[in-house]
C-alpha cells in the first residue's frame, strides 16, 4: 500500500476517535455549567455562551502558528500535541470545582488542541494531488461520522453516570487516538519546511494568504460553517414548537443532528472522489445551490419528520461542500505549506464558530427562529454565486498509476 493511503487510513480511524470525542460533550455542556454554578457571581447563560466562545476564539488566534510549525518540525508531532493535549484538558474538566474554572480549562483547550487541522496538513502534504478529493472526503467522513455518534454516546453517559464519566471517556479516546497516530503514522522528512524564525513564518503566511484563490476559499470554509452552526444552539427550542410532548425532545434533536451527520458521510468521500474526475469547482457550486434549495423549505415545516428529512438532506449538502474546499485549498497553494494553509483553514472554522451563536441569536430576536433557515439558504447561494464568478479555474490533471 502507497504511504499516502496508509497514512490516510490510519488518520481516518484517529479522526473519528477524536471528533467523536470532542463532540461527545457538547449536548450537555450548557447543563453541566449550570450544574457548577459560578463561584463569582457570574451570570450562568453568560458562561454557558463563554464556554463554547472562548475555546473557539482562541483556537483561530493559534491555529495559524501551529501550521507554520508543522510545516518547520512535523505535521505529525502537531496531531500528536492536539490529541495528547486534548486528551489531559478533557480530564481535567471532569474535576473543574466551577463553572469559571470549566471556561478557563475550554479556553485552554482552544489553543491546544485543534485536530482536525492537524490531520488535513498531514494527509494533504503525502497524498498526490491528484487524489486529494478522496483523501479530503475520507478524513471528512471520519470527521462526520465522529460528530453523529459522539453526540448520542455523550448524552447516554451523562444521563447514565453522571457528567464526570463522559469527560473520562473522552480522555480515553483522544489518547488512544494519539497512540494510534504515534505508532503508525510515518512522516518522510523532505515534508518539512528549512526556514527558522519568525520572519520565515510571517513570509510563509503571506505566501498563502496570497496565492490566487485562497483568500475566496476561507471566505467559502466561513461560510458553510457559519451555515452549519447558526442553528445548532436554537434547534432544541426551536423543536420544542413543533411536537406536543417534551418527553422525546432531547432525543429527536440527536437524531436530527445524527441524520445530518450521517448524510454528510456518505456524500463527503463520494463527492470528495467525484470532484477528482469532473473538478472540485463544480461540485462546490452544485452542494451550495443544494444546500440553498433544502434550507428554504425549512421555513414552513410543521412537523418533525419534515424538518428530519430536509436536515439529513442539508446535512449532504454540506458534507460534499467541506471536502472539495480542502481539496481547492490543497490546489491552490505550494507542497511545503500545508501546516500553515490549514492552520489557517482551522482558524477560520474556529472563528465562525464563534460568531454563529451571536449571529442565530440576532436573527431569532429580530426574526424568530424560522428567520434562520431562510438566512441560512442565501449565505449558500451566495457561496455558490461567487464560486461560479470568482473562484479560479483548476487545471485538469491526469491520473497516474502511482497514485492507486
Amino acid at each position: 500500500m502507497p504511504l499516502w493511503k496508509k497514512n490516510l487510513y490510519i488518520m481516518f480511524a484517529a479522526q473519528i476517535l477524536s471528533t467523536m470525542g470532542f463532540s461527545m460533550i457538547f449536548p450537555f455542556l450548557p447543563n453541566y455549567v449550570a450544574h457548577l454554578g459560578s463561584s463569582f457571581g457570574f451570570d450562568i447563560v453568560f458562561l454557558a455562551g463563554a464556554v463554547y466562545s472562548g475555546q473557539a476564539i482562541t483556537m483561530a488566534l493559534t491555529s495559524p502558528i501551529w501550521g507554520t510549525l508543522a510545516d518547520r518540525f512535523g505535521k505529525k508531532l502537531m496531531v500528536e500535541r492536539a490529541m495528547f493535549g486534548g486528551s489531559i484538558l478533557l480530564l481535567m474538566m471532569a474535576f473543574v470545582p466551577n463553572a469559571e474554572m470549566l471556561v478557563l480549562v475550554r479556553t485552554i483547550q482552544g489553543a491546544v488542541t485543534g485536530t482536525v487541522g492537524a490531520a488535513n496538513a498531514l494527509v494533504a502534504a503525502t497524498a498526490p494531488r491528484e487524489r486529494m478529493g478522496y483523501a479530503m472526503g475520507m478524513l471528512q467522513v471520519g470527521v462526520w461520522a465522529g460528530v453523529a455518534l459522539g453526540p448520542l454516546i455523550g448524552g447516554v453517559l451523562a444521563d447514565a453516570f453522571g457528567y464526570n464519566m463522559a469527560f473520562y471517556f473522552t480522555a480515553a479516546l483522544l489518547f488512544i487516538g494519539g497512540i494510534i497516530v504515534f505508532i503508525a503514522i510515518e512522516e518522510p522528512n523532505d515534508q518539512r519546511e528549512k526556514k527558522q524564525g519568525t520572519a520565515g513564518m510571517v513570509a510563509e503566511w503571506r505566501t498563502v494568504l496570497g496565492a490566487p484563490g485562497v483568500s475566496l476559499v476561507f471566505f467559502f470554509r466561513f461560510i458553510s460553517w457559519l451555515g452549519r452552526n447558526i442553528l445548532v444552539p436554537y434547534l432544541p427550542l426551536f423543536m420544542a414548537t413543533l411536537i406536543l410532548s417534551q418527553d422525546r425532545l432531547n432525543t429527536l434533536t440527536g437524531l436530527t443532528i445524527a441524520l445530518a451527520s450521517a448524510a454528510g458521510t456518505v456524500t463527503a468521500v463520494v463527492l470528495g472522489r467525484l470532484g477528482d474526475q469532473i473538478g472540485h469547482k463544480k461540485i462546490l457550486i452544485g452542494c451550495a445551490f443544494a444546500a440553498a434549495l433544502f434550507y428554504i423549505p425549512q421555513f414552513f415545516v410543521t412537523h418533525v419528520w419534515q424538518l428530519l428529512v430536509l436536515q439529513a438532506l442539508t446535512g449532504g449538502a454540506a458534507g460534499g461542500i467541506m471536502p472539495v474546499l480542502s481539496a481547492l485549498l490543497n490546489h491552490y497553494t505550494k507542497p511545503g505549506h500545508e501546516g500553515a494553509a490549514f492552520g489557517f483553514d482551522n482558524s477560520v472554522t474556529s472563528l465562525s464558530r464563534a460568531v454563529a451563536p451571536m449571529i442565530g441569536a440576532t436573527i431569532v430576536l429580530f426574526g424568530g427562529y424560522r428567520l434562520i433557515f431562510l438566512c441560512t439558504a442565501l449565505l449558500f447561494a451566495a457561496t455558490g454565486i461567487l464560486a461560479i464568478f470568482k473562484l479560479p479555474d483548476l487545471n485538469p490533471r491526469r491520473l497516474s498509476s502511482s497514485s492507486d
